[in-house]
C-alpha cells in the first residue's frame, strides 16, 4: 500500500480578455493566471491487489466505488453536497489515468479531498483536485511523465487543469525534487487559445482577501453571455506581464480587468455589491472578479490588513479568507 498527500490551491485571475470564438465553440482567452495559498487537501491511497492489508476509510461521508476489473475507485469529501462519481473531476483525471496507464494494473484506488476552495466560485477548485489526481499517481505508478505531459493529459479535463498541474508542481514539497529544474512548474501563467496554452511568468506577490456570495455562476452560461454584451474597456495584458516583471504595482492594479465581468455583473447583483464592499475597504489596490465568479478578490497592503477586511466580509459571505499569492 503507498499513499501520497497533495495540496490542490487555488488560483486567480489577474486580467482575463476573451478574444473570439474558436472550433468547437470554445472562446479564445488571453489571461494571467495565479495560483494563491488557499488550497484544499488532497489524500490519495493506492493499494496494489497482491496486498491484503486495507486502508481505513474515511467516516466524513461512505464511500461510492466503481470496478474494472481489478482495479476500483472509490472517493469521499468532507462536503456533502459533492458528487464522488464520475462527476467530480479528481474521479475523471483516475479513470484517464487508468486508461492511459494503468491498463494491466489491479487494485484500490482511495481518493479523500479536504475542501477548503468554495465550490462553483472561479478558482478553479475542481480543476486543481483533477491536477492532484494526475500528479499522485504519476508518484505512485512511478511513471516519471514531466510537467507538459501531464498538462496535455490535463487539457481533456478542463481548460483550468493544465495551469494547476503548473502550480502544483511548483509548490508542494513532495513534487518540487521530482520537477526540479522543469521550466513549467511556476506559480503564474499567461494563458491563450482555449487557456491550455500556457507560459510561465514572474508572479505577484501579495497578500489578499476573498469573499465569494451565497451563490454558484455557470461558467458555460457566462461565456455564452459575454457574447452579448458590450465590453468598453479590456486589459493590457502586455502590461500586465511588464508590471509583473518589474514589480510596478500601479501598472498591475491598471491592467486588472475581467471582461467576463461585464455580464456577470450585470446578471447578479450580489456580486457588484461584494466588490463594492471590498474595493471600498481594500483601497488603492486593486479588486476584481476571479474567472467567471462569482467569487471576488482584492489586493491587500499586508497579512493584518488581509484579516481585517475578511473579518467584515464574513458577516456577510461565509465564504470569505484571508490569504496571499504564491510565489
Amino acid at each position: 500500500m503507498e499513499r501520497i498527500e497533495l495540496r490542490s490551491y487555488a488560483k486567480i485571475n489577474l486580467c482575463l480578455d476573451v478574444k473570439g470564438v474558436l472550433e468547437g465553440g470554445f472562446h479564445e482567452v488571453e489571461m494571467v493566471m495565479q495560483q494563491i495559498l488557499l488550497c484544499d487537501d488532497i489524500s490519495v491511497t493506492w493499494k496494489p491487489a497482491q496486498s491484503s492489508e486495507m486502508p481505513a476509510q474515511s467516516s466524513e461521508m461512505p464511500a461510492r466505488g466503481a470496478a474494472d476489473g481489478g482495479f476500483s475507485i472509490s472517493l469521499t469529501t468532507n462536503r456533502h453536497y459533492l458528487p464522488v462519481d464520475e462527476r467530480n473531476l479528481a474521479y475523471k483525471a483516475a479513470l484517464l489515468m487508468k486508461e492511459a496507464y494503468g491498463a494491466e494494473r489491479s487494485g484500490q484506488l482511495i481518493i479523500h479531498i479536504k475542501k477548503r476552495i468554495p465550490v462553483a466560485a472561479g478558482l478553479a477548485g475542481g480543476s486543481g483536485n483533477g491536477a492532484a489526481i494526475l500528479h499522485a499517481l504519476n508518484q505512485l505508478w512511478g511513471l516519471g511523465l514531466d510537467i507538459a505531459s501531464l498538462c496535455k493529459i490535463g487539457a481533456q479535463l478542463g481548460s483550468d487543469v493544465p495551469f494547476c498541474v503548473m502550480g502544483q508542481a511548483a509548490e508542494n514539497r513532495v513534487l518540487k525534487e521530482a520537477f526540479a529544474g522543469d521550466p513549467l512548474a511556476c506559480h503564474c501563467a499567461l494563458a491563450t487559445g482555449r487557456g491550455t496554452e500556457l507560459k510561465p511568468l514572474k508572479g505577484l506577490q501579495s497578500h489578499l482577501v476573498l469573499s465569494k456570495p451565497p451563490i454558484s455562476v455557470s461558467t458555460a452560461e457566462v461565456y455564452r453571455g459575454i457574447d452579448t454584451v458590450e465590453i468598453p474597456e479590456r486589459p493590457d495584458t502586455a502590461e500586465m506581464i511588464r508590471g509583473l516583471e518589474t514589480k510596478d504595482l500601479d501598472a498591475v492594479r491598471k491592467n486588472m480587468i475581467n471582461v467576463l465581468e461585464y455580464f456577470t455583473l450585470k446578471r447578479y447583483p450580489i456580486v457588484v455589491y461584494t466588490k463594492n464592499r471590498i474595493q471600498n475597504a481594500c483601497k488603492p489596490t486593486g479588486v476584481l472578479m476571479s474567472g467567471s465568479g462569482p467569487t471576488v478578490f482584492g489586493l491587500c497592503d499586508s497579512l493584518n490588513h488581509a484579516k481585517a477586511v475578511c473579518a467584515q466580509l464574513k458577516n456577510e459571505n461565509r465564504e470569505s479568507f484571508w490569504t496571499r499569492t504564491t510565489y
